[in-house]
Formats: C-alpha cells, sequence, structure tokens
C-alpha cells in the first residue's frame, strides 16, 4: 500500500517539498486564505478542516501515515491543531520550520503586532506583516498579498507578493518617507530583501518574535532534512 503524507503548506518549503518527494500520495493541504495561492505539484486541498476533530477525522478517512507542517512560522493555530490531532491519530508529525532571520543589531524585537504598533510611535511605517492584525495599526504603509477586509483606516495598502529585490525595496522606503521598518521573524530569503534595504539606508526595524512550538515536537529546518524524515519510514508502513 501506497503511504500518504499530509504537507500542510502555503510557503515555499511546503511547494518544494511537494515535489521532492516521491514514491509516496502527496496531498498539500491549504488554508486557503490567498485568493490566488501558488499551488504545489499533485494532489491539493484548499480549506480547514473543522479543527482538531475534523482533522483527525481527515487522517483516518485518507489513511495518512505521515503529517509535515510546513506552515508559515506565525501560523501556531494550524500547528497546535495538527500536533493535538496526529497525537489522538496516532499518526507521526514532522515541523518543517525555516530558519529565522538573523538578529542585526538595532532590531526591536517585540511579541505582538499590538507592542510593535506601540514601538512605531509616530513615526512612518512600513507595515510588512500581512493583511491579518493589520488593524494593530492606526497609520503607515502596508504591503499585502490580498486587500484586509474590512479595511484599516489611516493605512495605506500596496498589494503585491515576492520575491522582492534590494533595489525595488529601496525605492519603496524612500518613495514612501519610511522611518521604521515593521515585519514578523518569518525568515528565507523570499521577503528579506527589505531588511538588507533598511541597513542600507538606516531605517531601525521592529521585529515580532515568532510564536512558539508545542513541547515535544519534531522539527528541521530544510526540505532536504523533511524528505528524509519521510522516506526513511517515519511515516509508517
Amino acid at each position: 500500500m501506497v503511504r500518504t503524507v499530509l504537507v500542510l503548506g502555503g510557503t515555499g518549503e511546503a511547494r518544494a517539498l511537494a515535489a521532492e518527494l516521491t514514491g509516496v500520495r502527496v496531498v498539500s493541504s491549504l488554508a486557503g486564505r490567498v485568493s490566488a495561492p501558488r499551488l504545489p505539484v499533485g494532489e491539493v486541498r484548499i480549506g480547514g478542516f473543522g479543527g482538531v476533530d475534523g482533522l483527525v477525522e481527515y487522517l483516518r478517512a485518507e489513511h495518512v501515515s505521515a503529517v509535515v507542517d510546513a506552515t508559515h512560522p506565525f501560523a501556531a493555530g494550524i500547528t497546535a491543531n495538527a500536533v493535538a490531532a496526529c497525537r489522538v491519530a496516532g499518526v507521526p508529525l514532522l515541523v518543517l520550520r525555516r530558519p529565522g532571520w538573523p538578529a542585526e543589531e538595532g532590531w526591536t524585537w517585540v511579541d505582538s503586532l499590538e507592542e510593535a504598533a506601540a514601538a512605531v510611535g509616530e513615526r512612518r511605517a512600513f507595515i510588512t506583516t500581512g493583511r491579518q492584525g493589520l488593524g494593530a495599526f492606526s497609520s503607515g504603509v502596508a504591503r499585502t498579498v490580498d486587500p484586509p477586509d474590512p479595511p484599516v483606516p489611516g493605512v495605506e495598502v500596496l498589494l503585491d507578493r515576492g520575491p522582492y529585490t534590494v533595489d525595488s525595496e529601496l525605492e519603496l522606503l524612500r518613495a514612501h518617507d519610511i522611518e521604521v521598518l515593521v515585519t514578523k521573524d518569518s525568515g528565507g530569503p523570499m521577503t528579506a530583501a527589505k531588511l538588507e534595504a533598511a541597513k542600507t539606508l538606516g531605517i531601525p526595524v521592529i521585529v515580532v518574535r515568532r510564536p512558539p512550538l508545542p513541547d515535544g515536537v519534531e522539527v528541521v529546518g530544510t526540505v532536504a532534512a523533511a524528505v528524509e524524515w519521510v522516506s526513511r519510514g517515519s511515516g509508517g508502513a
């Protein structure tokens, strides 16, 4: 019987993993929060499972033998549900998380978007934390893939999707007279150009820390390590 691996995705790592896995049935699950997501190769499902109970039911119905949580580092709710469901269903779980960005001198670290907004003060901010939680801010320029719903009064929204270049980020920061950059510690190269641009211009950076992972989960930082985990039969027979 061919093993079924469920990849909780939406990230570049998830797409790369789906492309790299061979000899197994791969089902990539996307939350459906982006209107036109980049789809991985192979079988794809879009939408939530209905909480822990719904995910347990899916794992059993589809005879899933392993789950790789390759969601965004800030998708804490999805990760928590995956951990709980896999424990109930007895399915091995691996968390694939790209490393965070190396801290730079002068960065201000906070634990929430509300703290980030408070740290901005009266400065003109470039907000790159996504549309969810954008309501914590009352002014500034935000870049999102889809428009926030509802709109956020006082915040100018730029609709765009990475990857970005340092040159384009320099142009943006200058054109909008940005005085501080706000970002989540997402990690990875896809949106790192803004950090280099801010450093070049001497613009301070406010970084929202990642939520902690649940206790007892196995974590790897690369697609290659996740492929090796699946290949060595961590998903069972």
